[in-house]
């Protein structure tokens, strides 16, 4: 959950400095964002369908 943290942080500071007039920095955190978004996406779905063989036996 860190990651998506990470990644709203980034997509907030991306709006603060889009409403501040800093366009190019704010198209950075943008970037930035999106692509911990996307990493975060890929380790779920990794997560998800490697970890459903995992169950308690009895």
């Amino acid at each position: 959950m860190d990651l998506l943290r990470w990644t709203i942080a980034f997509l907030i500071l991306a709006l603060c400095a889009a409403v501040l007039g800093f366009g190019g920095i704010s198209a950075d955190f943008a970037y930035i964002g999106k692509i911990l978004f996307f990493i975060f996406l890929v380790l779920l779905i990794v997560s998800l369908v490697f970890g459903r063989g995992r169950g308690t036996r009895l």
